[in-house]
This record gives C-alpha cells, sequence and structure tokens, in this order.
C-alpha cells in the first residue's frame, strides 16, 4: 500500500514520540570520569618521576682552581682528580726482553713426494671446417667478455679448427662460464687436458 507523505496530517507527525512543542531535547553530556582519573594518575606518576630523577642528580663539580688551594689547606683530596700511577712493570720487562727460537726444518718435509700437476680444465665450444666460421663464434665469445682461441688440427679426416676456452683452474669455474655460452645458444663440452 502506497504511503503519501505529502498530505499527513499534523496529529500523524506528532504521534510519533516527538513533542508537540518544539525540537526534541539534545542528551545531556556525561563527563568521562575514567579518563580524566587515568590523565591525572599519568600526570602524577611522571610528576614523581622527575622528583626521583632530580634528586638523585650529583651536585656540580667544583672548578678546577679550587681544588690546589684545598689540598695546601689538608682538606682530603679526591682520589679521582689524581692521576693514576702505574703499579705495572711489564712493559719496561717487555721492552728490554729479547727471545731467540730456533726452528729446526721438519724432516717429512725433505721425504716429501712431488706434488702432482694441478689438473686444468678446457672447454670446447665449437669444430669448424673453415677458420671463418671459428673466428665468427670466437668474436661471438668475445662480446660476452670470455677469452677464447682458435686451434688448428690435422687429423685422419683433415684440418679442423676448434674453438677452445681456457685453461680453466677447477670444472667449476668452467661450468660457469659453459653455463653463459648456453645463452648463446651454444652447446660446449669441458674436458680434462
Amino acid at each position: 500500500m502506497a504511503r503519501d507523505y505529502v498530505r499527513r496530517s499534523k496529529s500523524q507527525k506528532t504521534s510519533r514520540g516527538s513533542r508537540a512543542g518544539g525540537r526534541a531535547r539534545a542528551p545531556e553530556r556525561r563527563i568521562p570520569w575514567l579518563a580524566l582519573i587515568l590523565a591525572l594518575a599519568l600526570l602524577g606518576g611522571l610528576g614523581y618521576l622527575i622528583l626521583l630523577i632530580k634528586g638523585s642528580a650529583a651536585p656540580p663539580p667544583a672548578p678546577p682552581a679550587s681544588a690546589p688551594a684545598a689540598a695546601q689547606q689538608g682538606a682530603p683530596v679526591n682520589p679521582i682528580d689524581q692521576k693514576p700511577v702505574e703499579k705495572w712493570r711489564y712493559i719496561e720487562q717487555l721492552e728490554n726482553k729479547e727471545i731467540i727460537v730456533d726452528v729446526p726444518k721438519p724432516a717429512d718435509e725433505r721425504n716429501k713426494p712431488a706434488p702432482e700437476p694441478a689438473k686444468s680444465y678446457v672447454m670446447q665450444c665449437g669444430s669448424f671446417r673453415s677458420a671463418d666460421q671459428a673466428e665468427q663464434l670466437k668474436a661471438r665469445i668475445a662480446f660476452q667478455g670470455l677469452a677464447s682461441e682458435v686451434r688448428r688440427s690435422e687429423g685422419s679426416n683433415g684440418i679442423w679448427y676448434r674453438v677452445i676456452m681456457g685453461p680453466y683452474p677447477s670444472q667449476r669455474a668452467a661450468e660457469q662460464d659453459k653455463h653463459k655460452m648456453s645463452r648463446l645458444n651454444t652447446d660446449c663440452v669441458v674436458r680434462q687436458g
């Protein structure tokens, strides 16, 4: 059912609980007692803390000019004001001390076998029949910031031009450069030698 809000009678407006005399009365404001008590307690605690800190402060030091005058009159001297007396003599003893050490050569050093030759690793990145193709790959490797060389080898199959990188001190170092070369879509083989 539709309602007609424009043509309502005055009796319907006042029947909703509002007074006939005018506006509704504003609610009374309450005093926030809890917040007021907490604020006063906080201020009191802060004042007490400041009083404690102020009372524990040391008195200001006396000027240095009056200290010798007090010492001459026989007043007690503060031990903090005196220069410390060194009671250790080890510094003087160590300055004049000389130590001689004999270090014999170990016997096992003479009987030590010759060290094994260090293993080195090289990486072959390509093998071509023409020197131009090998030089092109060498240039692509150089653009990556790596060094390589072209080696010519003759065998039963004819002449080959190999692009070699290295030598590397460890296989791990060779593998790191191998991953850089895989970004260029160039497969390399790490071998010992």
